[in-house]
This record gives structure tokens, C-alpha cells and sequence, in this order.
């Protein structure tokens, strides 16, 4: 055998075992998910007073609380009379501004059947790695004001779908700047939403949340991310990172300038509440840094590259991955 014919199989040998050991490429299409989608916000508009009041007393038992969150804290009628209900809705769907938003609504979400094929499908992946895990019984469509993109209770997830317009909305760009920024509306994109629907429930069900130290903080995004990863294992990256491919190939060149300034300010076993959000909370950008180009969520970033140099070194389940603590992840870290 030549050289070079010795060269080509070692090639081949390698990209055949790096496909193999992907535990990340798998068939989920036989996964079994029972997933109930309901357009709450269709029914509020449309449905005449008999409809509407009989699919008020359902929604309140089907799906409690994140009904009870759109009617109390979204629209701030709370719990009235069916006649005082009514009334409420009525004067809700009269408002030009509602009626303008509901539009776009429609128009934008007019096809939630892709939506609905790709959520399933990610709770079906998820399903294959965690075979025990709960996913939810009601999907909920609803028009929250923008006082949240999705909202996750024990049983149930709520989908404010005005949260996914895109920035250049007409109605998003007159969001009070003082309370809705620049960069959170830049995040208002429906690219996100099925991501964001994972991610929202892995976060809340699935990897615990832990007031420990900013690195036990990180490694639990990392796990979260990577999850979210796992749900949707042929999207590109930077979508399951809620980034840019620009701010990823940032976050990529710069991780050890970032791991560095962790270290040399002494951040990684601090337990300051201020510094974990600082880190892993969403923003313009990362903040403590000296350019302020910078993505935000670094931290969670970091996180993410722990754990996937982690899976890569190490022959374990998605499963033992969620069990493994943070410190085994934090010390196997290195950046090459």
C-alpha cells in the first residue's frame, strides 16, 4: 500500500469514527409525543360571546396557569363575572392598537403547522436522550403584550407570539425604548421561537437551577444549551445559542481572552448574584470587559464549549451528561 493510499484511509477512518461517536446523531422519528397546541389569542379575537365564554371556562381548567397568566398579568382583567369578562374582551378587541398587533399576528403565524412539526420533533429528540423526562401537555399560543416570548408552568407552555414580529415590526419599533431596548428587539426574531421553547423548558424541567458559584452557573447553561442542541441537531449553532454566526465567530476567536479575565478576576467561584447575571444574563453584551463589542451571555457560551469538549473527550450518555457534576466538566476544561 502506498503513502498516500495509507493517508486516505486514516482520513476516512477518522471522519467514520467522529460520525459514529456523534451522540448527537440520531433517529428520533419513532419517539413518541403527545403535544396539544391551542391558539388561545385566535379564540380571544374572533370567537362570538357563546363561543367565547364556553372557551373561557375550558382554558381555565385545561390549562390553568398559563391561562391565568395571560387573563391576570398580560391583559390585567383577572378573575371577573362572565358579563365583566366579556366586556373586557370586548373593549380588548376594540383597541386599534390590538387590532393592528393582531394582524400582524395572523399574517406572520399564519402557518403554525411548521412550527408545531418542528416543536414536536425537538421534544421527540429530546425524548431519545432522556427517555424519563416530562414534556409538556398544552402548547399555547397567546398574544402577551410583550410581557414575555415564552412562559413555562409544571404541565404547560405559553408562546407570546408578538415576541417573535422581527425587529423591523411596525409595532416593535414603537415599544417604549425605555423599557423595550434596541438590542432586546433585535432579539425579536421567529428564528428563535422553536429554540426558545426548548431551551425555556430544559431550563425549567430538566437541568436544575443552582445558587451556587458563577462556574456551577456556567456549566449548568452548558448543559442546558447542549441539550437544546441534542432537541435540534441540524440547526446551525449559532441558532440554538440565540447568537449571530458574526457574535458566534466572535465568542469562538475570543474564548480564551474570555476564560482569562474570568480566571484573572477571580469570577469563577464567586457567589455574587450580580456577576452570575453579568455572565449569563442577556444584554447589549457581556459587561466587565474591555470591548464592548462583545456578545452578551459569554458565560453561557463558555459553558456550552465545557460541555462539548467534554463529550468529545469522554465515551458518556446525554443522560450521564445531565447527572455529572459541574466540577468534573469545569476541570476537564481546556481550550486548545
Amino acid at each position: 500500500m502506498t503513502h498516500k493510499s495509507i493517508w486516505f484511509s486514516l482520513v476516512c477512518l477518522v471522519i467514520m469514527t467522529s460520525c459514529a461517536n456523534d451522540p448527537l446523531d440520531v433517529d428520533a422519528s419513532d419517539v413518541q409525543v403527545d403535544l396539544n397546541f391551542t391558539d388561545v389569542n385566535a379564540v380571544i379575537m374572533n370567537a362570538d360571546s357563546s363561543t367565547l365564554l364556553e372557551q373561557h371556562h375550558s382554558f381555565e381548567e385545561q390549562f390553568t396557569n398559563i391561562y391565568a397568566y395571560l387573563i391576570g398579568h398580560c391583559m390585567e382583567i383577572g378573575r371577573v363575572d362572565d358579563t365583566s369578562f366579556y366586556q373586557s374582551i370586548q373593549l380588548f378587541r376594540s383597541d386599534s392598537m390590538i387590532q393592528k398587533l393582531n394582524g400582524y399576528l395572523e399574517a406572520d403565524f399564519s402557518d403554525k403547522g411548521k412550527i408545531e412539526t418542528k416543536i414536536i420533533d425537538g421534544f421527540r429528540h429530546l425524548r431519545y436522550h432522556l427517555p424519563e423526562c416530562k414534556v409538556p401537555g398544552n402548547v399555547v399560543y397567546q398574544n402577551s403584550l410583550f410581557r414575555s416570548g415564552v412562559f413555562c408552568t409544571e404541565e404547560e407552555i405559553g408562546i407570546g407570539l408578538q415576541q417573535y414580529l422581527g425587529p423591523e415590526n411596525e409595532i416593535v419599533k414603537q415599544l417604549d425604548p425605555q423599557f423595550y431596548y434596541d438590542w432586546m428587539k433585535q432579539g425579536f426574531q421567529a428564528k428563535y421561537l422553536e429554540r426558545d421553547v426548548l431551551t425555556g423548558w430544559i431550563e425549567t424541567h430538566i437541568v436544575e437551577a443552582k445558587e451556587g458559584n458563577l462556574a456551577e452557573n456556567i456549566v449548568r447553561w452548558g448543559k442546558i444549551l447542549y441539550l437544546t442542541e441534542a432537541a435540534f441537531p441540524d440547526e446551525e449553532q449559532f441558532l440554538m445559542l440565540r447568537y449571530s454566526k458574526e457574535e458566534l465567530d466572535w465568542a469562538m476567536e475570543n474564548e480564551y481572552a474570555f476564560w482569562e479575565y474570568l480566571v484573572d478576576e477571580k469570577l469563577l467561584f464567586q457567589i455574587d448574584e450580580r456577576t452570575t447575571r453579568n455572565m449569563i444574563g442577556d444584554g447589549p453584551f457581556t459587561p466587565g470587559l474591555p470591548e464592548q463589542d462583545s456578545p452578551d451571555r459569554l458565560g453561557q457560551f463558555t459553558g456550552w464549549r465545557m460541555v462539548h469538549k467534554y463529550m468529545e473527550k469522554n465515551d458518556i450518555s446525554v443522560k450521564e451528561l445531565i447527572e455529572l457534576p459541574y466540577n468534573d466538566i469545569l476541570q476537564a476544561y481546556e481550550i486548545d
